[in-house]
């Protein structure tokens, strides 16, 4: 099995991360894709936050975000907002919390851990940087076998208490994040009817 290796965004990963996009999220609105505009513009606004998974020379994975001070006493927001359009140039270099833009890995690749090894990697960040923590918004591949039986908010409740299994939210709650409650259209997404999760992980080694 060849070796995984996750690197900070370069400008010639721009491309095929393009076309990782359209691979991983086929559901979702296509103004909601980056694009190669998008990635390069990733390399000058802040690359120590943008983690790239190579297999050899290919691409296979990304974890990406950017630095925010969140107001979680009003966390109401749309994906396209926040990344503005893309850009990720709503970048607070002092910003208290790293959020989570995209975490996405090629479907031939899925179950080798890589997913794992980007939470990681934004991990690492958040602690040798010393910020609060990571906050996001999941999207729910996982509910349309359960659209006809289960409302979104009882649909996540149920993969909370680990009683259904939703390929992004279980993955996110194995790896230490808390869902602190419900984004409504927060992207276009078939899948999850435009519905995320805001989903938290506390940094334990911050230092206020």
């Amino acid at each position: 099995m060849d070796k995984v290796e996750i690197v900070n965004i370069q400008p010639e990963h721009a491309e095929a991360l393009a076309d990782l996009q359209r691979i991983c999220f086929p559901t979702l609105g296509r103004h909601e894709l980056m694009g190669i505009e998008h990635f390069l513009k990733h390399c000058e606004v802040f690359p120590e936050g943008e983690f790239v998974a190579l297999v050899g020379d290919q691409v296979v994975g990304l974890g990406s975000g950017f630095f925010v001070h969140f107001d979680f006493e009003h966390p109401g927001h749309t994906f396209n907002e926040i990344i503005a359009g893309g850009y990720y140039t709503n970048h607070e270099p002092d910003g208290d919390y790293y959020y989570g833009a995209d975490i996405s890995v090629h479907p031939d690749f899925r179950g080798r851990g890589i997913g794992r090894l980007l939470y990681e990697a934004r991990k690492e960040l958040v602690i040798r940087t010393n910020r609060r923590g990571i906050v996001a918004g999941g999207v729910l591949p996982g509910y349309p076998k359960f659209r006809s039986e289960l409302t979104i908010p009882v649909y996540v409740e149920k993969v909370v208490a680990d009683e259904l299994f939703d390929p992004t939210l279980t993955m996110q709650l194995r790896n230490g994040f808390e869902v602190l409650g419900l984004l409504e259209n927060y992207i276009e997404d078939s899948n999850s009817d435009n519905w995320a999760t805001l989903i938290y992980w506390q940094n334990p080694h911050y230092q206020g």
